[in-house]
């Protein structure tokens, strides 16, 4: 593509290293809070481009930010780093083929996401200081968006207070503004404690915290079909009470995951589904215990934003690809089932082309044909300042997230291109908030009038902490 303008030059003139930076993080990817190279390594990156660093943000060791410019409206560009359990992959390979260790991979883009977001921070501060323009961006190293909210926390912890705009992205299989659709939620942990007996000899005496567990599967069964459509709930068992069938299990842990379209859904939904653990316990004669791990908000859109990102997405044009990058499309496609396939252009509102392995255009703006979504953490930040989210192509359309598939691709050229791509779309969007106050007006008023109609309540209670680790543990 054709940089005319400056501030995408600004952003190729550097791209080659935050690529690099992207790999380093895809090759030593870790889990929730653990993320210890990963923030080392954007660290050093802030460090070697001259911002003003902040460490430990909101008490998370693994969270930074990086502060560049003076005066004007502050800009915030968010990254994350965090990788999935269970998720290893080779890179480049379109079969199967997992590495040996521990086992986690970056099967959602995170590597890309925090390369990308720092990328396009740095081309903001370079464009800055070359015209002289009052302004500051900062970029938020974000860790634990695989389930531990820690925008929540730094959102509650008032690390966003002072910004006016805040700005982010997410790999995909098509380039485009990101409707601001996602689900709240809430992760508790239920423990059942009854009391261990001979399953055979005396099980009168036992009182099985499994069967505990298992009721409340039932129970929560059956309140699918009297719950909000969108709603879901999913389970997982922590701990099944045991391996060892002649013994009643006397404790159970059980995470629920709750999700619900808003805020003001979600509260009853987990309260119906607190009073069915309550039943379960009563029926089965154990107790139950209850523990928050985390809570996100839903997204909050603000149109002003979003309107001006895909005036940028239009002017830059789809990302560019070439045959080879094609050619490794088309053979992860092969791994696909044409549902995969068509369930990304469903998503996207976009006609279905059987032909294309790759994005060759700019989606709809906040297109979401199906009305599917997940969670995030940038819900929370989005209740907290005017947001605005981009989707970058950076994989095979149909690659399934969460998959050995996208892993495999986190490494190709097509990704390094769809990231770069993407810093192109947010850095502009972020020097036209600092040059047009007209726009960061109508932002920040459309912001105001939602939380005037919808007042933000955050869903992390307050005793809630992250579960932090020492650097010592992820060695």
């Amino acid at each position: 593509m054709r940089n005319s303008e400056g501030i995408w030059q600004a952003v190729d003139d550097k791209a080659a290293a935050f690529c690099a930076l992207s790999d380093r993080v895809w090759d030593a990817p870790e889990l929730a809070y653990d993320e210890f190279t990963a923030v080392d390594a954007h660290t050093a990156m802030l460090e070697a481009e001259g911002f003003r660093i902040t460490s430990d943000i909101a008490g998370i060791p693994t969270a930074v930010m990086g502060e560049a410019g003076e005066g004007g409206p502050v800009i915030a560009i968010l990254g994350e780093y965090d990788a999935l359990p269970g998720l290893s992959q080779e890179a480049g390979v379109a079969e199967h083929r997992p590495v040996p260790g521990p086992g986690h991979g970056h099967a959602c883009g995170h590597n890309l996401l925090g390369a990308s977001a720092l990328l396009a921070a740095t081309a903001v501060k370079d464009w800055l200081r070359a015209n002289g323009i009052a302004g500051r961006v900062r970029y938020y190293g974000c860790p634990a968006e695989e389930g531990g909210a820690a925008k929540t926390f730094m959102v509650r912890a008032g690390v966003f207070d002072d910004v006016d705009v805040a700005i982010s992205w997410h790999p995909a299989s098509f380039s485009g503004v990101n409707a601001p659709l996602s689900l709240a939620n809430t992760r508790i942990d239920f423990t059942f404690s009854g009391r261990a007996s001979h399953a055979a000899a005396a099980p009168y005496l036992g009182r099985s915290a499994l069967d505990a567990a298992e009721l409340m599967s039932a129970g929560v069964n059956y309140m699918r079909e009297h719950m909000p459509s969108g709603a879901r709930v999913h389970s997982a068992y922590l701990d099944a009470g045991g391996v060892a069938p002649n013994v009643v299990q006397s404790r159970v842990v059980v995470r629920y995951l709750v999700r619900a379209e808003d805020l003001s859904e979600l509260t009853p939904l987990v309260n119906r589904v607190r009073r069915i653990a309550d039943g379960a316990a009563l029926m089965t004669g154990t107790s139950v215990t209850t523990r928050v791990v985390s809570a996100v908000s839903n997204l909050m859109g603000n149109a002003p934003l979003e309107a001006a990102m895909h005036r940028h997405f239009e002017r830059l044009g789809p990302p560019v690809f070439d045959d080879a990058d094609r050619a490794f499309a088309a053979e992860i496609r092969k791994t696909l089932t044409e549902a995969d396939i068509r369930a990304a252009y469903t998503r996207m509102g976009i006609p279905y082309r059987p032909d294309a392995v790759l994005c060759d255009l700019i989606a709809p703006p906040c297109a979401e044909g199906d009305g599917t979504s997940g969670s995030t953490d940038v819900g929370d930040v989005s209740w907290a300042v005017p947001t605005v989210q981009a989707r970058g192509a950076t994989c095979a359309i149909g690659t399934p997230f969460h998959s050995w598939q996208l892993t495999a691709q986190g490494k190709a050229p097509a990704a390094h291109k769809g990231m770069i791509h993407t810093a192109k779309v947010m850095a502009g969007t972020a020097i036209e908030v600092i040059r047009d106050n007209a726009l960061l007006q109508a932002a920040t008023q459309a912001h105001r009038d939602r939380l005037a109609r919808h007042p933000y309540v955050c869903p992390m209670p307050d005793d809630v902490v992250p579960p932090i680790r020492k650097r010592m543990e992820s060695l």
